[in-house]
């Protein structure tokens, strides 16, 4: 299983009723990169998203994961698959009325054994990972933007995913907390050994940390390219991608 993609995308059709959004995807996730869905605004990035979490079903195709058939497994198969995914959502989807520590602790109490101790020590654990420790007790309210999105990151984080889905996690943020979140989701993936996901049309992000990437064309509805974005923004044959690459005057160095 070793040489198996961790994910893999085969001929997917996304689709609202009669309208395609993207057509014929095919591409592979390596296990272990942080592989990024890049694109212009209303291409279909969130949606791809979506349909690789399950949250959506496709038109046509397969989406498998660790060789597995995610689109045509059983609901018992499909659930267990999904216990190795954690998600970050665009705007964080923090638990207003709960702490923190309470927003990580729900899913660890909802699908595991441990004991409340266990779970108090966890909690603590991951708030650290993000550079949250001491705010176990504060509300979303309380914090910053920043802050909301390391405790979301936490959160994808409490059940120790093999993979993390992170949509648009720099969105809203000023250009250091956003190069501060990069470095974290670098370091984590390092130490975790997690394969990251990521939706974002961020230049910055997208050349400081990703190491594979796919291009969204919504003049063709289809795949643009595929490859490491600082290779393709010289290279790459499909203009439409080395002008959304190369649409800043300057330069970003990873």
């Amino acid at each position: 299983m070793s040489g198996t993609p961790h994910i893999q995308v085969r001929d997917l059709t996304m689709a609202y009723g009669e309208r395609i959004v993207m057509r014929d995807l095919t591409f592979d996730i390596a296990r272990g990169q942080i592989f990024v869905i890049m694109g212009g605004s209303g291409c279909g990035k969130s949606t791809l998203l979506r349909h690789l979490i399950g949250l959506q079903s496709p038109a046509a195709g397969e989406i498998f994961f660790n060789g597995e058939n995610f689109t045509a497994a059983t609901p018992e198969s499909r659930t267990a698959m999904l216990r190795h995914f954690g998600v970050m959502y665009q705007s964080g989807a923090l638990w207003t009325s709960l702490s923190l520590a309470e927003n990580i602790a729900l899913p660890l109490r909802e699908y595991t054994p441990l004991s409340s101790s266990e779970i108090d020590d966890l909690v603590r654990y991951k708030l650290a990972l993000v550079g949250l420790a001491g705010f176990e007790n504060f509300y979303p309210s309380e914090i910053s933007g920043g802050m909301v999105k390391r405790a979301s990151l936490a959160r994808a984080m409490a059940l120790d995913p093999e993979v993390l889905f992170l949509d648009e996690p720099s969105a809203g943020l000023d250009p250091v907390s956003s190069r501060l979140l990069d470095d974290l989701i670098v370091q984590l993936r390092d130490s975790l050994g997690a394969t990251v996901v990521i939706v974002t049309h961020e230049l910055a992000s997208i050349f400081a940390i990703a190491d594979n990437a796919i291009f969204l064309d919504t003049d063709t509805r289809t795949l643009g390219a595929i490859g490491n974005p600082n290779q393709l923004r010289l290279s790459s044959a499909n203009p439409r991608v080395r002008q959304f690459l190369n649409r800043n005057a300057e330069p970003f160095l990873p």
